[in-house]
């Protein structure tokens, strides 16, 4: 029997009716939307690890943007710390099962920050006979509290694009803006403004600029907004 993975009352996509087909477009454009919003870090890679497609939360990790991603191996970037979960994905694939597996990690982001979580690697296909697919959900450890000092920590914490991202908000552009300044898009600006307002504790755009001022990461009584350490400062015609 050739099996084909579909019933054999059902057409093959080719011919769909329009009503169908338009259906289809309109949920796989629903999911891709929604893949490039989610705050967590997600990614398209082929069965030998090779990116096909990363979101704006994966590519703000290393201060990029998401198709700069596209073609490089996830083990350039991410590290397992145990060769047998790798294995254990590795023969996954060559038995092609579609199933779940967990592999711990770390990684170093763009600012030199070390961190470690897991990957949730999701073995995905239209058929048993494909070649699977591999859907990668990143889940970073969570970060403990940060001691209260003269502010030196935050800052130690705060990289150039935050610091930019955090001066160009309080002078007050839009997000839209601060994305074109920083060479980012919109969702990898709200992701970095997520991660400091988790880091910090505050919710809100007022709050992380109050908190920025408060902790030093801001220089006070300098207009245009601009940070106290040495960084590029936003430029004012951006």
């Amino acid at each position: 029997m050739n099996y084909t993975g579909r019933r054999p009352d059902h057409p093959p996509a080719a011919q769909l009716p329009e009503a169908d087909s338009e259906s289809a477009v309109f949920w796989r454009n629903r999911a891709t939307g929604l893949f490039d919003r989610l705050p967590l870090l997600l990614a398209f890679c082929r069965a030998d690890g090779t990116i096909m497609r990363a979101n704006p939360a994966m590519a703000a990790e290393w201060d990029t943007l998401a198709g700069a991603l596209t073609g490089r191996s996830v083990l350039d970037l991410f590290y397992p710390e145990s060769r047998k979960q790798l294995r254990s994905v590795t023969e996954a694939i060559r038995l092609r099962r579609r199933s779940r597996y967990s592999v711990a990690v770390r990684w170093t982001t763009a600012a030199g920050v070390e961190r470690q979580g897991e990957v949730i690697v999701d073995l995905v296909s239209d058929t048993p006979r494909e070649e699977p697919d591999l859907l990668l959900i990143v889940r970073a450890e969570e970060e403990g509290p940060v001691p209260a000092d003269n502010g030196a920590r935050f800052r130690d914490k705060t990289d150039d694009t935050e610091t930019r991202i955090l001066a160009l908000t309080a002078g007050g552009r839009t997000t839209a803006q601060v994305a074109s300044a920083v060479g980012l898009t919109a969702d990898g600006v709200n992701y970095h403004l997520k991660q400091l307002s988790r880091r910090w504790g505050v919710s809100g755009k007022a709050a992380l600029v109050a908190r920025a001022y408060a902790e030093g990461v801001l220089a006070p009584g300098t207009w245009p907004p601009a940070p106290t350490r040495a960084a590029t400062p936003p430029r004012a015609d951006s």
